[in-house]
């Protein structure tokens, strides 16, 4: 990010009002190896409040919100850079200086050398009630905790949260999401399957992202 448009972000009003926006709709985006944005679909440009042009070539943490902690984008990025897949709740900023939260959904590309060279991500709207009753919590005490005693603390303090409710990341959202949801039509028919987990979490989000 230049400096102006970094001095621009910096000065950006929050607004804790969330983003009016239809959330059956898909956000889309295209990254380099280093998250460096190189497409934006129109929703993402509707949602985010900017212009393609002002997207384009800018980092992706250009709609990073201040109530994220860090530690959710170490993690991410930690499993991004290995080739791995990450879903993730996320709170982003809009130009506006609003909110929007969203579930992230990544297809990783990589050369003929098995180099990665593009991230292409999907992100759909989170229930609120998920975010509300868990999310925030649990994001408001890691933020405190960074702000505190930093990432590592942070990170220390995640790791034991969810290794008491015996999960990962992935499949405690997973369940979060999986419980709102159950009794609505969307996954009325959902069936549990007895098949390797990875292989079970990748079909849940197929779903989830009607992929």
């Amino acid at each position: 990010m230049n400096q102006e448009n970094q001095l621009q972000r910096q000065q950006r009003t929050i607004i804790d009002k969330e983003v009016s926006w239809d959330k059956t709709q898909v956000i889309m985006s295209k990254t380099n190896a280093f998250g460096i944005i190189e497409y934006a679909n129109e929703v993402f440009v509707d949602v985010s409040g900017y212009e393609d042009y002002e997207l384009m070539g800018q980092p992706h943490n250009i709609i990073r919100h201040p109530d994220m902690p860090k530690v959710i984008f170490k993690v991410l990025w930690e499993n991004l850079k290995n080739g791995k897949n990450f879903h993730a709740i996320v709170k982003n900023l809009a130009k506006s200086g609003r909110y929007y939260w969203v579930i992230t959904d990544f297809e990783i590309s990589r050369d003929e050398n098995d180099v990665i060279v593009n991230y292409f991500a999907r992100r759909q709207a989170v229930p609120q009630e998920v975010v509300a009753l868990h999310i925030e919590p649990l994001y408001k005490k890691l933020l405190q905790i960074e702000a505190a005693s930093g990432v590592e603390f942070s990170e220390k303090y995640l790791i034991g949260f969810l290794e008491e409710k015996k999960k990962s990341y992935v499949e405690y959202i997973k369940e979060l999401i999986f419980e709102h949801e159950k009794g609505h039509a969307k996954f009325v028919q959902y069936e549990e399957q007895h098949i390797e987990e990875e292989e079970e979490e990748r079909g849940f989000f197929k779903r989830l992202f009607n992929r």
